[in-house]
């Protein structure tokens, strides 16, 4: 099996770290820009091949993404399933785990990935249905986040989220209506951080699994934020904390 990426930094990123899932690569006739320039010549000196194609034809494979000039096809990447979430808590000491609930706008998974990567998360946990799928755009968005931390697709988000209260990680949801805010909580130790859709926020299950509910403290006319923003302001605010305890 196969998939595609495209844009550089995902290119980049992946050749970084796994050069040897390169199957096939492409770049755009006549662009010759310094960062896709600089790009291929790496590629090059890693003795693969670059295939030069059209426009069109890039358009296409990226069914009309943001490509850059470069798509690549690539061994498929490990897919988790929710049996692998056991050993991957055995083998991780005091996880922070993100979980997304609802989250069906690529765009959306793949900075929230990025922003995940950026905080050391170590796995993501999105349900199968109801979830934005880990196509090309999300990988491009993600910028190589994707390959880095385990995304794993559950069948039945409550009862994941009582597994990990099995191995003693404290899960925290988000909530406009929380009683308490963000910078109000204290977070350290086995930690899972809950983001719930635009709009809807989080699935009525969803909200009852969780140990703690906080909100983001809104000083203007907004309501809310977009979800990628808000998980990332969640997430470096546990970041700062756990690195405060240390």
């Amino acid at each position: 099996m196969s998939e595609i990426i495209y844009g550089i930094h995902a290119v980049q990123s992946l050749l970084e770290r796994n050069p040897e899932r390169f199957l096939e690569i492409y770049m755009l006739k006549g662009r010759e820009d310094k960062r896709l320039m600089s790009l291929i010549q790496q590629i090059e000196k890693m003795g693969l091949t670059v295939r030069v194609t059209t426009r069109q034809w890039l358009d296409e494979q990226s069914e009309h993404g943001v490509h850059q000039g470069i798509l690549a096809k690539v061994k498929e990447s490990t897919q988790y399933q929710e049996g692998d979430l056991p050993t991957l808590l055995e083998q991780t000491e005091n996880p922070f785990i993100l979980i997304l609930d609802g989250v069906t706008d690529p765009h959306n998974l793949g900075a929230c990935l990025r922003s995940a990567d950026a905080a050391g998360a170590n796995m993501i946990i999105v349900p199968k249905d109801r979830s934005a799928p880990l196509n090309g755009i999300a990988k491009k968005v993600a910028s190589g986040a994707a390959d880095n931390v385990p995304v794993i697709r559950v069948t039945n988000l409550a009862r994941t989220m009582r597994l990990l209260q099995e191995y003693h990680v404290w899960i925290v949801g988000t909530s406009g209506d929380a009683e308490h805010t963000l910078y109000e909580s204290q977070f350290k130790g086995a930690l899972a951080l809950v983001m719930g859709a635009e709009g809807e926020g989080m699935r009525r299950l969803t909200r009852e699994h969780c140990d703690e509910l906080i909100s983001i403290p809104m000083a203007g006319t907004v309501s809310s934020l977009n979800v990628s923003v808000a998980t990332g302001i969640c997430l470096f605010e546990i970041v700062r904390q756990r690195l405060a305890t240390k």
